[in-house]
């Protein structure tokens, strides 16, 4: 049972919007409902060209706790900088708007959060892809299972890699350099962070020259700073896969450059963890590596 909001600290929900007029309402909805309520709802309106920012407007109008801020196309990695500069939570915590949130995720991140005394909650996540047209309806799955907005053919992933549990700052990048690639560790949505660490420090912001991987910039720019970690393994978060994304329309080329400008922010990491020497040939491997799509 959750407590009442006047006991709960403040969660600014930073959603940055770009043409998402398919998905924005199911997204939105997905944030208003969640059993954790007192929650700053940071719609921002990347100059889309489509009906979201009216849909943004009528959302705005019904639900007090959300600031729509409207604004020209600037890209994804400004939008949500703007974001985190007109958060006024405690914590910080990220959606997309093609994707939605499990009923209970801010609340089980607060908690974990709070008890632990963790600066940034990483979650297990969902990975969702619709059915396709030409797909033969198949038996639905428990309700309990899937996103209530979706498809019951839809297929559904979970996807994670550590054990429930508190995590120092070395454990933390150790399990990192595991799996260096993937989404559960380069990824913002799947995860809550302790704003106050975003507020003292200017350079725990998303790169803006990047045109992938800049949320991988925000999170090894913030474990910098961060000392305590803890895992959950309840997926929070349903991924959303979608065709005409940036992340499936990205050039291999550019893919490789943005890993190798990364590089150098993983070194100064582990180094100033001690952890580079026995790291180095993973961290090499990096390059060749492969992140969920």
């Amino acid at each position: 049972m959750p407590n009442p909001s006047s006991q709960q600290p403040l969660v600014s929900v930073i959603v940055p919007i770009y043409n998402a007029k398919d998905h924005i309402a199911r997204c939105v909805e997905s944030i208003r409902r969640q059993t954790y309520r007192n929650l700053q709802i940071l719609l921002l309106n990347d100059g889309s060209q489509d009906v979201s920012l009216e849909v943004c407007r009528m959302f705005a109008q019904v639900d007090g706790r959300i600031t729509l801020i409207n604004k020209e196309n600037s890209g994804v990695s400004a939008t949500r900088n703007l974001g985190m500069r007109a958060a006024r939570g405690a914590y910080l915590q990220f959606v997309d708007a093609d994707d939605t949130l499990q009923p209970y995720a801010t609340e089980l991140l607060v908690q974990r959060a709070r008890d632990s005394g963790a600066d940034m909650v990483i979650a297990h996540y969902n990975r969702v892809e619709p059915p396709r047209e030409h797909e033969r309806a198949r038996a639905p799955r428990r309700v309990e299972d899937a996103d209530p907005g979706f498809d019951p053919r839809t297929r559904v992933q979970t996807f994670g890699f550590l054990m429930e549990g508190p995590l120092t700052k070395a454990e933390f990048a150790y399990g990192l350099m595991q799996e260096p690639a993937s989404f559960y560790y380069g990824v913002m949505w799947n995860k809550l962070y302790r704003a106050e660490i975003v507020r003292a420090h200017p350079d725990v912001v998303c790169s803006e020259e990047l045109d992938y991987s800049e949320d991988f910039y925000f999170n090894l720019s913030f474990i910098r700073y961060a000392e305590r970690f803890y895992a959950l393994s309840t997926p929070i978060y349903n991924y959303v896969q979608n065709p005409q994304s940036l992340v499936h329309n990205l050039n291999p080329m550019k893919v490789l450059t943005t890993r190798w400008e990364l590089s150098a922010y993983y070194k100064d990491l582990y180094r100033q963890l001690g952890l580079y020497e026995e790291n180095r040939i993973r961290l090499n491997k990096y390059f060749f590596g492969v992140a969920e799509t």
